[in-house]
């Protein structure tokens, strides 16, 4: 039987690891403890970051979901770094990430109607780079697929949800 300590460190662990939400009926298999008791180790966890100002990372916890991420207050310094990323990625890759993260969740043939021009190649890109995925298929004859942006997507542009998304303007 792990003591406390050591569960917490594992949490941790599979948390920087998986680098994505994790929800805590999985956690509790993993570690082979009630859900109960997860919850709580991980409010304890929660707290222990929130209250050491010197760590830059974080444990949040929500809607049954703990993920790892970054503080809020080194989002200037970290979007100096992403900077890097948007560079690998093409003007039109961005604008159509960018279509997807507001529009949500839409298919290809309504991003190609925004944008005027064939996504299929762009869209493949960004579902290799991990940053959409697809997320079921729209009632509609044909029934294509719709696209929707990943946690993936969120850490790498430094965003905790799309609520954080700045406003469009004209909206």
């Amino acid at each position: 039987m792990m003591m406390r300590d050591q569960i917490k460190g594992a949490l941790e662990a599979i948390l920087f690891v998986r680098a994505e939400k994790v929800h805590i009926k999985e956690l509790a298999g993993i570690m082979h403890i009630p859900e109960d008791e997860v919850k709580a180790i991980l409010d304890e966890l929660v707290q222990e970051y929130n209250e050491d100002r010197k760590r830059g990372i974080q444990i949040v916890v929500d809607d049954n979901e703990a993920f790892m991420c970054t503080k809020e207050e080194y989002s200037d310094i970290l979007a100096r770094m992403n900077r890097t990323v948007k560079k690998r990625l093409s003007g039109a890759a961005m604008e159509t990430l960018a279509i997807i993260a507001y529009k949500q969740p839409i298919t290809r043939a309504e991003i190609e109607r925004i944008r005027g021009v064939k996504a299929d190649k762009i869209i493949a890109n960004l579902l290799e780079k991990g940053l959409i995925a697809e997320a079921g298929y729209k009632d509609v004859p044909g029934r294509p697929v719709l696209y929707v942006t990943t946690d993936n997507f969120l850490k790498i542009f430094g965003l905790s949800s799309l609520d954080e998304l700045p406003d469009i303007e004209g909206e």
